[in-house]
């Protein structure tokens, strides 16, 4: 029983291997990783702010937040009110410097 554990325990070990060198390499151009967590952490706060609002065309607005914390925020909505909208929340965010809007306008097909 213990050496089909061992077996089970290295083949495991083996497989992670790979996966988690890959991840390791994909943060590799990150000079700073405390900037990496400051980014993603304002975008995940405007996309949850984005989600509370329940703007219809969430699942096509898309966020990115570079080094300075500038947000692109980029895709289509369903009305220049809700592009409005976004720009407004991402433009409250804590820690946000400028908005970058290339959103536009979808109408419904």
């Amino acid at each position: 029983m213990k050496s089909k554990l061992a077996v089970a325990a290295l083949i495991t070990g083996a497989m992670l291997a790979p996966v988690l060198s890959h991840a390791e390499d994909q943060d590799k151009d990150r000079s700073q990783p405390s900037v990496f967590v400051k980014d993603s952490a304002i975008t995940t706060k405007i996309k949850t702010k984005l989600a509370a609002e329940k703007l219809s065309s969430l699942a096509t607005i898309h966020v990115d937040t570079d080094a300075n914390g500038v947000v692109w925020l980029s895709g289509t909505a369903k009305s220049q009110s809700e592009i409005e909208k976004a720009v407004s929340i991402a433009r409250a965010t804590e820690n946000v410097r400028e908005v970058k809007n290339g959103l536009k306008v979808k109408a419904d097909s």
